[in-house]
């Protein structure tokens, strides 16, 4: 959940626990009273204006959350989550999907929220709701990162402290030292940024959390730094980490049932055969040639690059470097 703080991370977690463990429609006055971390709304109207945001923050992410009522005699509208709806079919994943899942699945690798899930669940069967014991089997939900700066940055994030540390702008630079007002640790792409107001600059900034280094320093006191109202970090991250602009199109012919990774993100143009095999023809947008052409590389014989020839030279030139790679140098002399 980018750009949502870890307490908020988990009420909705506590939240899809809640509606998908039950066949009923909860109101909105028993999720109060059952879902951990509502009970910290000050007021009714604080409460309902907590729960509409996460309400819609499920919505955004895909979770079919359902509205109804028990019988014609209910005054107010319940939700639930409909399992059926929520669960994922048989999944058939191609090597290179299934190896992309494994890495992402190291980011979700913690039990923490393990004892909150069923301390949810203890607390729905208390309040009388009626509790499926399978829906939290093997819940846990939490994000957790390998780079050494993401803890300290994240508890400044949540304590609101100004944080020092040093930061490499890429990856053959200078480290240098920024001061900075953190406002979110937020995930895009699969790589983590933190953003904020940089003091030395004076403007806004996102920092890959891979090119800083520790020890990341917090200073001042709790509560001082405060994000901007209504700030989307994640739209930050992308229009300062994004993707250069398309600059033009490629042809490349992709073998059947083959580099679905390109399929997915080209557009096929018709079937078409390449040295006797039979494939299809794609067309794939142009936003960096070098970037593509090691993308296209990696498929192999499985990928033809028809046009620009340009890319077929970039990529003629990878898979020379990576056969020149692999060739054992032959002695010379004899024993």
């Amino acid at each position: 959940m980018p750009g949502v703080s870890s307490a908020r991370a988990e009420r909705l977690v506590n939240l899809v626990l809640c509606l998908l463990s039950t066949r009923q429609y909860l109101s909105a006055d028993r999720i109060r009273t059952t879902v951990p971390g509502y009970a910290d709304a000050p007021t009714d109207e604080a409460f309902f204006r907590m729960f509409e945001r996460d309400k819609a923050e499920l919505r955004d992410l895909g979770v079919p959350l359902e509205t109804g009522r028990l019988s014609a005699f209910d005054a107010v509208d319940g939700y639930r989550i409909a399992r059926h709806d929520y669960e994922l079919g048989d999944i058939d994943l191609a090597p290179d999907e299934a190896a992309a899942v494994a890495l992402a699945g190291r980011l979700w690798d913690g039990p923490e929220l393990a004892g909150a899930a069923h301390r949810a669940l203890v607390k729905l069967r208390a309040a009388g709701v009626e509790v499926d014991e399978r829906a939290g089997a093997g819940v846990e939900p939490r994000v957790r990162a390998t780079e050494p700066a993401f803890a300290p940055l994240l508890a400044a994030v949540q304590t609101g402290r100004v944080v020092t540390f040093t930061h490499r702008p890429h990856p053959s630079a200078e480290p240098r030292l920024r001061t900075v007002e953190p406002w979110g640790v937020v995930s895009w792409r699969g790589r983590w940024y933190l953003v904020g107001h940089d003091r030395d600059r004076d403007d806004v900034r996102c920092f890959r959390v891979s090119r800083i280094g520790v020890p990341v320093e917090a200073s001042g006191p709790a509560g001082k730094v405060v994000a901007l109202a209504g700030v989307d970090l994640v739209g930050l991250v992308r229009r300062s980490a994004g993707p250069p602009p398309v600059t033009g199109s490629a042809r490349v012919w992709v073998a059947s049932g083959r580099a679905l990774g390109l399929r997915r993100v080209g557009r096929v143009l018709g079937p078409r055969a390449h040295d006797g095999r039979p494939g299809e023809e794609l067309e794939l947008e142009l936003r960096g040639r070098e970037t593509v052409a090691r993308w296209v590389a990696g498929h192999g014989p499985d990928v033809a690059v028809l046009d620009p020839p340009e890319l077929a030279a970039a990529v003629g030139r990878i898979w020379a470097a990576a056969a020149a790679a692999h060739i054992e140098p032959v002695p010379v002399g004899g024993s």
